[in-house]
């Protein structure tokens, strides 16, 4: 009896699991696959997965010209990479802080940024954000949105890092110390090197966020096209037709966009998992 309660709880987990997978999976098997259909093909509705008339490979040069892919990806290139940068020095900074070092006011600090969690600040913020950027005369700017992104709070990644932090042994500290190192060079030569697997997993999420984040660049470059953002210009592509809206086109424009996360997971993908647990646990 034991024996068989047993198998149907497996049973069970791993069918939970499949359909888990399958929801996680479908929304871009059908991107992927949707990008290779004619519009017509949505216009009429249909309920098949697979293209019908053909696979329209065609949409994706069509996609590259109408959006000016090299523009937009130039512009989400240098603004989520010189964000991340900044994300990264800044969440490290801020957990090595907080993990290492007993200062006046700490716990309300740490109170104030882990509230940030639970508030959804995205639409709230977004008018004094952009009052903020208009003082500095950057509205109109990548470095606009680059000052946005990396001044963002991420409690999160700072929570993350400070338990990894918490893990590692103090002895390396105090024996740097003893070498003549302050608190920031056993920051910058001891524990930032050995943050590699934490780090790694931080840059993904933020490289993620910037990347795909729309509604914060659309506003920003509203009255500059040339500045958008490739999610920006993607979506953009639903109104390149007359009439219907192109669902082809803007979904072949959407896979394109997401290679670079994709890529960018594949070279990480042991960091992650790594950091993500031992961020959690650690500390």
């Amino acid at each position: 009896m034991g024996r068989t309660l047993k198998g149907i709880r497996r049973a069970v987990f791993y069918l939970v699991l499949c359909g888990l997978v399958v929801f996680a999976i479908y929304p871009i098997a059908y991107a992927l696959l949707g990008s290779l259909k004619t519009n017509q093909e949505f216009v009429r509705g249909g309920t098949s997965l697979l293209p019908q008339n053909g696979w329209q490979f065609v949409n994706y040069q069509r996609a590259w010209k109408l959006a000016e892919f090299e523009v937009y990806i130039g512009n989400s290139v240098f603004i989520t990479t010189i964000s991340t940068f900044f994300v990264l020095l800044f969440i490290s900074m801020c957990g090595y802080a907080f993990a290492r070092d007993d200062f006046y006011g700490k716990k309300a600090l740490q109170g104030c940024i882990l509230a940030t969690m639970f508030i959804s600040v995205g639409t709230v913020t977004i008018y004094p954000t952009m009052a903020i950027v208009r003082d500095l005369k950057l509205l109109n700017s990548r470095w606009g949105l680059v000052i946005v992104y990396a001044f963002a709070v991420n409690a999160s990644g700072i929570y993350l890092y400070q338990g990894y932090v918490k893990g590692l042994s103090r002895e390396m500290d105090e024996a740097a110390v003893i070498d003549g190192c302050g608190f920031f060079a056993v920051y910058w030569r001891i524990v930032l090197p050995l943050s590699t697997p934490i780090l790694a997993t931080l840059g993904l999420l933020s490289f993620k966020a910037c990347w795909n984040d729309y509604l914060l660049p659309l506003v920003m470059t509203i009255s500059a096209p040339k500045l958008r953002t490739l999610t920006v210009g993607v979506v953009s592509l639903k109104n390149v037709k007359d009439g219907a809206a192109a669902w082809d086109i803007m979904l072949a424009g959407t896979s394109i966009s997401l290679v670079p996360v994709l890529v960018l997971y594949l070279f990480c993908n042991q960091y992650f998992i790594a950091g993500i647990t031992a961020g959690a646990v650690k500390g």
